[in-house]
């Protein structure tokens, strides 16, 4: 993640502000609605779109058969996103285009850092007894520092939701606080597990207590619920991070996660980051999609874009 702005330090919890968020969950409705139903990016645009989203992915394996080989296709993946051929016939030969980062188990994180050594891609790991966040708090604290140990630059730590839904939110910000202090120089990402949440509202008022307790990111999903990413969750979590930018001056980075599987669905995403925070929230120090089977359709989009048709699934193995 390269810090072209200054990291979010946090802010004092501010129980006001919290309680006073309204969220007009019809007008969220409408909004998104206008993403999906206009064409956003015109034809000749949407390699290029694409080519950007290819560089925010963060390539994810988090399944209970992850294997040391499973591992390193996957980084082998995430440094070589598109076939050589691709690339040259989309003009892009000569640049370096790679996913985001990896993002692992924190059992696996050091497979991925010997995998990914000298790539410059950063290795991403959930962590806090991911997916429920249900552990012990110093078991989640350390499942925190091992992973940093372990190399990994990025952890996507799990709220324990319970304080959402019983609106204790100083307990969620001391938490938090913690998280952050064992990520170091690590970039906390915080999943605030919006499937779970009940009401925009909550997701709002979640949104804004992670980014005062010191998140980097905000993250909608672990991809383990039974609703992930969607973009009602997702305009309600950028207005909360426009507000904080405009409040305390710090960007905060997000990131969609669970679901995302096609190129269409990542231009709708792209679309709602431009128009709601701006270019910035278009590269990956601001922006990641949370995915693992997005690349393969934006290949084959791509692939189409260039020879007319669309390829067969097994010349894009996802290893």
């Amino acid at each position: 993640m390269n810090s072209q702005h200054t990291r979010n330090p946090g802010a004092p919890l501010d129980l006001d502000w919290v309680m006073g968020a309204r969220v007009n969950k019809s007008a969220a409705e409408r909004r998104v609605a206008t993403l999906t139903t206009r064409r956003t990016v015109k034809k000749d645009w949407q390699a290029a779109w694409l080519l950007r989203a290819v560089t925010c992915i963060d390539l994810t394996t988090l399944a209970g058969d992850d294997t040391p080989g499973r591992v390193q296709r996957l980084c082998a993946k995430a440094k070589q996103p598109l076939r050589p051929d691709m690339m040259e016939q989309l003009g892009v030969a000569d640049e370096r285009i790679t996913v985001g980062a990896v993002c692992v188990y924190p059992n696996r994180v050091a497979d991925a850092v010997r995998a990914l050594q000298s790539s410059g891609i950063p290795v991403a790991s959930v962590a806090t007894g991911f997916p429920a966040g249900q552990t012990p708090l110093p078991q989640r604290i350390q499942e925190i520092e091992q992973a940093v140990e372990a190399g990994a630059r990025e952890i996507d730590v799990v709220i324990a939701r319970n304080y959402v839904l019983t609106g204790d939110w100083q307990a969620m910000y001391d938490e938090l606080r913690q998280f952050r202090e064992a990520c170091g120089e690590a970039h906390m990402k915080t999943i605030l597990a919006t499937g779970d949440l009940g009401s925009l509202k909550q997701v709002y008022q979640a949104s804004l207590v992670a980014m005062m307790a010191g998140s980097d990111f905000i993250k909608t999903s672990t991809g383990k619920e039974t609703v992930n990413a969607t973009l009602e969750v997702s305009l309600v979590m950028t207005r909360a991070i426009r507000e904080y930018l405009e409040r305390f001056g710090y960007k905060i980075g997000f990131k969609p996660a669970g679901g995302i599987s096609s190129a269409k669905q990542a231009l709708a995403w792209q679309a709602l980051m431009k128009e709601e925070l701006g270019d910035e929230w278009l590269r990956n120090d601001l922006f990641r999609f949370g995915a693992s089977s997005l690349l393969t359709d934006i290949e084959r989009q791509l692939s189409h874009f260039v020879s007319g048709r669309y390829a067969a699934k097994h010349h894009m193995p996802m290893g």
